[in-house]
């Protein structure tokens, strides 16, 4: 327990599993911990002077079962293993940390998502700027970046880290800044000095400066990064060479997308239960790696049209050749997660079985790289030329590894014949170990004439020959008599003790001599770690661009027109992710839509509710998203002057959890968007004001978009979609804004939406009818009814406040006559009364129901 506490308290924030013999033991509070996550029971035994001690633990060989149960649990697990043999000591064993897992750093399969990275963030911020780093240890990217808070903010939206990483002390400011969604550890302030982080980075790429990695600059970014490598460091990951490379993400490159619009727009996660995002519908990629690829494309969408357009001329070639296309599909499937296995061999976790899978891999992707060698395509010859199949680590895989070998290296029988004398040998003796007894019986049987002789074996003795009494006179001189029985003596011989040791050595030996061969294939591996992690890249791209092609054409989208004007043109437009969730047989209603900066800068578009005015707003966002990520786009046509920022202000939302108003959550949105405009931005805004009474909410819509309009150095791209038909005004004073309204059509007393956005305002919401659909008492929708007729025959300039309390003055007056049927209390009355059996009721229930109704209509 002494040396348990030790160790202990180096990591007193983790679960320590410490190894006892077969066991995984947990003690203390950790054991209490331990025991509610995992299920396992909790004891206590005596701990010396101490009273008790709380205990619990699990067989060594289920800790793949238990482990990413702690980690998804929010623990962090420090596994404390024995670090010698016990057999080879007297005191108590040697034991150590072997390894920190925390939800942002693990390579064990059980925890990790296959299509989805595992990222680590760290950030360091000041008072202005702040710089971040992400790495995913299980596939060794490495990232950085660094600007302003917001920009952070969204890329931490994007990458989704499983653990943020900043400095002690400064939890308030991380929250304020990006939220208190993430699993978070702090680190010692000393940690985050440009110096030592600088150091620590060179050190570990044996690089004289950062320059060739183009992020010497980035003087907030290369903090983050230095402190993600001395966490590692922390956490005894030490063996990290196939992390290779830093990349800078580059501001300028990609589409900005706030948090609020990667929320909106349902790319990665849904607001409502049972919908369906973006990714999901996009995602056709067969590899992990290409799964992982592509949702890194969709949060990051390129701004430069020539890389968007060669991601679409590759689409378009692999859309257009079916065969072709199935023939590279069939190849990748053979492929697997190439980049966690290439990085298990950096860290030395890889099993025999993975081994074979990485040559399986190797095997498919010399078809692949032929095929994309003699296509007449630059894009695909240039991923010719990348690619590499490793053909000598392959085949030396192919020759020295069997074919089907079991998952772990101890269980044997995992390298070929033929590779090691020695190991051939012994695998001889160990298999034809009592075929050799046999013989040896049987040529001392006639060496001596003892036909009773025989030879076995037990734990005591090991083997010995055993001869009747009857036979003892015709043993040889040189044989050692070991043991008498009642009826027979025991001997053993020096040819039988040899053999006997070759014999139960032979199985030790062939494990220790098998674990070398494979050690050293494994490290003859390490040295291809840079050329299998290109690979990996270059195969992810293909699927991605693949899984493009095949969402075209499963999807009917077309190849969008990307270029460097500032207008956006779509013809007939559809929502990628509802149009794939409609009943069958229901066709989704395609739009049109023109925005530019001369003529139709702002659409205004009104409608009445489940007009589908928010499924136009996002599906323009998704059409323009896609286009840019190199996808083709669910429309007869699209042609889109490049963006470079994305705003979304989507639906009503109450942050209760951090005391925001629905209103104060639809400022705080709309004061994001208004403070980063620019002159390529496309804004959507819907429903904005509701949160606050009709008056202010028309007042701050109207200023909103006359700001937008106004601003001659933005001139953003702007659909509002709004229940505030007085809005419609703003039309006849600005030059750019335009009105637009998703049509219905009424039929008797049924509303039919015709979801057509057509020129025009309107001026009617049908509410109403909306509420009748959801199966609203008839009563209320009757009483809606009447009321708007009222509200409509009053003067609308008046305020809104007076027709309805002219209401209530007329109502007040007529409460109790009988004549004035259309009151509510009257009405409830009528309804109790018409519902009375009067033939079947008794005098009491009769007395009963006339108190009722007496205290309905408010008598005492």
């Amino acid at each position: 327990m002494k040396q348990y506490y030790d160790i202990k308290d180096k990591h007193p924030d983790a679960v320590l599993l410490f190894r006892v013999g077969d066991f995984y033991e947990t003690f203390g509070e950790d054991a209490v911990k331990a025991a509610e996550i995992l299920g396992i029971t909790l004891t206590r035994r005596a701990n010396g002077s101490a009273s008790y001690v709380e205990l619990a633990g699990f067989p060594h060989h289920a800790l793949d079962t238990y482990l990413p149960k702690l980690v998804r649990a929010g623990q962090r697990v420090a596994i404390c293993e024995q670090l010698e043999d016990p057999k080879m000591t007297k005191k108590i064993v040697k034991r150590g940390i072997t390894e920190l897992v925390t939800p942002g750093v693990s390579i064990n399969d059980n925890i990790l998502e296959h299509r989805e990275n595992n990222f680590l963030a760290s950030v360091h911020f000041d008072k202005k700027m702040a710089g971040v780093a992400f790495l995913d240890i299980s596939t060794g990217e490495f990232l950085t970046a660094e600007g302003g808070f917001e920009y952070i903010d969204k890329l931490l939206n994007s990458f989704k880290p499983k653990e943020v990483l900043y400095q002690k002390g400064r939890g308030n400011e991380f929250s304020e800044h990006f939220g208190g969604k993430y699993y978070t550890y702090t680190m010692d302030e000393w940690v985050y000095n440009e110096d030592a982080a600088n150091d620590r980075l060179l050190r570990h790429f044996e690089t004289k400066s950062l320059k060739g990695f183009g992020v010497h600059d980035l003087n907030y970014g290369i903090i983050a990064s230095g402190v993600i490598l001395h966490y590692l460091d922390l956490t005894q990951h030490n063996q990290v060479q196939h992390i290779t490379a830093l990349s800078r993400i580059e501001e300028d490159k990609y589409v900005w997308l706030d948090r609020f619009t990667i929320r909106n727009l349902e790319l990665f996660g849904v607001i409502n239960d049972g919908a369906k995002t973006l990714a999901q519908v996009l995602d056709k990629t067969i590899s992990p790696m290409g799964a992982r690829m592509l949702k890194r494309w969709i949060a990051l969408p390129l701004k430069e049209i020539n890389a968007i357009n060669e991601r679409l001329s590759v689409v378009e070639y692999f859309a257009n050749s079916e065969n072709e296309k199935e023939e590279l599909e069939m190849h990748l499937r053979h492929i697997g997660d190439l980049e966690r296995i290439i990085s298990k061999v950096a860290v030395g976790r890889i099993n025999p079985r993975e081994v074979i899978q990485l040559k399986n891999a190797l095997n498919a992707i010399e078809p692949i790289k032929h095929y994309a060698e003699k296509v007449d395509h630059p894009v695909l010859n240039r991923f010719a030329e990348q690619l590499n199949p490793c053909t000598s680590i392959r085949d030396r895989i192919e020759k020295e590894v069997v074919n089907d070998p079991p998952m772990l290296l101890h269980k044997g029988n995992v390298i070929k014949s033929g590779i090691s004398e020695e190991l051939d040998e012994l695998r001889k003796i160990q298999y034809s170990g009592k075929d050799y007894l046999n013989q040896m019986q049987e040529r001392e049987s006639a060496r001596t004439g003892i036909s009773s002789l025989k030879i076995a074996f037990n734990n005591v003795f090991g083997y010995y020959i055993e001869v009747r009494n009857t036979h003892k006179d015709k043993v040889p001189q040189e044989w050692i008599r070991k043991q008498t029985l009642v009826s027979a003596e025991r001997y053993i011989t020096e040819e039988l003790k040899e053999y006997e040791s070759k014999i139960l050595g032979a199985e030790e030996k062939i494990l220790a001599l098998e674990a070398r061969l494979f050690n050293d294939l494994v490290q003859a591996l390490s040295e291809y770690i840079q050329a299998i992690q290109l690979n990996a890249v270059v195969i992810a791209r293909m699927d991605c661009l693949l899984s493009f092609a095949s969402s075209a054409q499963a999807n009917n989208y077309r190849k969008p027109e990307l270029n460097d004007t500032k207008v956006i043109e779509i013809k007939g437009g559809r929502h990628p992710v509802i149009e794939q969730q409609l009943p069958i047989g229901e066709e989704y209603i395609s739009n049109d839509l023109l925005l530019d900066q001369d003529e139709q800068q702002v659409i205004i578009i009104t409608g009445p509710n489940m007009a589908g005015k928010s499924a136009l707003l996002r599906q323009t966002a998704l059409i323009v998203l896609m286009a840019q990520m190199g996808s083709y786009v669910p429309a007869d046509s699209a042609s889109i002057g490049y963006v470079d920022k994305i705003f979304t202000r989507v639906g009503a939302s109450d942050n209760i959890s951090l005391g925001e108003s629905t209103f104060m959550v639809e400022m705080n949105e709309a004061a994001s968007i208004l403070n980063n405009l620019s002159d390529r931005s496309l804004i959507l805004l819907d429903e904005l004001g509701r949160g606050t009474s009709t008056y202010d909410g028309i007042s701050i819509a109207w200023s909103i978009v006359e700001y937008i309009h106004e601003q001659m150095q933005s001139k953003a791209k702007t659909l509002f979609a709004t229940h505030y038909h007085e809005l419609n005004e703003m039309e006849k004073s600005f030059s750019r804004v335009k009105n637009y309204n998703v049509s219905v059509k009424e039929v008797g007393n049924k509303v039919i939406f015709l979801r057509k956005l057509v020129r025009g305002g309107s001026n009617h919401s049908f509410g109403i009818h909306v509420a009748r659909m959801a199966g609203m008492p008839p009563s209320v929708v009757k009483r809606a009814d009447e009321i708007l007729v009222q509200l409509e025959g009053d003067n609308r300039k008046d305020s809104l406040a007076k027709p309805l309390e002219g209401m209530a003055e007329k109502r007040e007056g007529f409460q109790l006559s009988f004549f004035q049927m259309d009151d509510p209390v009257l009405k409830a009355i009528r309804e109790e009364i018409s519902a009375l059996d009067i033939n079947n009721l008794t005098p009491i229930e009769a007395l009963n129901k006339l108190n009722e109704i007496k205290k309905l209509s408010g008598l005492k």
